[in-house]
């Protein structure tokens, strides 16, 4: 049997939220591995904001038009030319929106498939994970007895942030979209408070169960909410910028309009890229699964079905808030 590669490319640029129009399907065959190559068969794919950015022609490097699109994959090699990759081995990599990828290792991880399922290495042991563990630790800095306020808590890396906040002995308060939501944060994952961003006022909300101020917020959405926590900081407080899922798709980017509170408040707001801390990766992975072998540490995946076809709609499912915990995709 000849196996094909289904794939989906960028077709055009989008204005706002993609449309299907935007993107093709493609079938290409199989690669095979070249000298100190190796070939993947994807297995699940992450679903993440920043692929709006990455399809923005203002984008610094931006996905061409053509080309697969960028995606973060965990698979199992079928194919190897390479020393250090054997088939068999489970794998991470930059591997596109695509059944079949051929890889030289540049920026591949090999995985252990008894440590935890592959897909929590797109949740809690994947990058969302690592993005809220050195977000908190690294970045803010955070000590014990703060408080911590994350934005995008019902999300691949607020969920995990919070729970790091609690870990860390602070006071962790979340904000979601909706009632389940906000439910599952404090029921499941143990947040001391939950704000539903769609029903109430989020500055009104924070001066209820942060009377004394906010000292970290670690934001994945920015906007309004951005503006909203930006009154309610507490003085040396420290906001973390992972993602701003609220602006991805705007026309027009809103500025913060609030940015003086930080001269009040002698704040300090900070962006990072996870990569940042790449030489950190193996001890960081290393403490999440024992959280999570130790049950301290709840990885959420929401898998949805339909292999690489059901692109489009699984981005589109993200930007709609439609997700609980990590938004993944399977592929068949």
């Amino acid at each position: 049997m000849n196996l094909v590669n289904h794939q989906v490319r960028l077709a055009a640029r989008p204005s706002g939220l993609p449309k299907r129009s935007d993107w093709e399907l493609t079938t290409d065959p199989v690669p095979a591995p070249g000298p100190g190559e190796f070939v993947v068969a994807i297995s699940y794919l992450s679903i993440d904001p920043a692929m709006r950015r990455l399809i923005d022609a203002a984008y610094r490097e931006p996905v061409a038009i053509g080309a697969v699109m960028e995606a973060g994959a965990v698979g199992r090699v079928t194919a190897s030319e390479h020393p250090r990759f054997a088939v068999g081995d489970h794998v991470y990599g930059g591997f596109g929106v695509q059944e079949f990828a051929c890889s030289d290792g540049t920026g591949v991880t090999r995985l252990d498939p008894l440590l935890a399922p592959l897909s929590a290495y797109l949740g809690a042991l994947g990058i969302p994970g690592l993005t809220a563990y050195f977000g908190l630790l690294a970045v803010a800095r955070l000590h014990e007895g703060e408080t911590v306020v994350v934005s995008g808590a019902a999300g691949g890396v607020g969920s995990v942030a919070g729970q790091i906040a609690k870990i860390s002995r602070c006071r962790a308060i979340g904000i979601a979209g909706g009632p389940d939501k906000c439910r599952w944060i404090v029921a499941d994952l143990g947040f001391d408070a939950a704000i539903d961003y769609k029903s109430r006022d989020v500055a009104a909300a924070l001066r209820e169960y942060a009377p004394g101020g906010v000292d970290v917020f670690s934001d994945n959405v920015g906007g309004e909410i951005l503006d909203a926590v930006l009154t309610r900081l507490a003085r040396g407080a420290r906001i973390v910028l992972s993602g701003g899922q609220s602006q991805y798709a705007a026309q027009q980017v809103r500025g913060r309009a609030r940015y003086l509170e930080l001269i009040a408040a002698r704040a300090s707001m900070a962006g990072f890229l996870t990569p940042d801390y790449a030489s950190r990766y193996a001890q960081a992975r290393a403490e999440l699964a024992g959280w999570l072998r130790e049950g301290r540490l709840t990885s959420r995946e929401d898998i949805l079905q339909g292999g690489v076809r059901a692109f489009p709609d699984a981005l589109l499912k993200l930007f709609a808030g439609q997700n609980i915990g990590k938004l993944i995709l399977a592929v068949p």
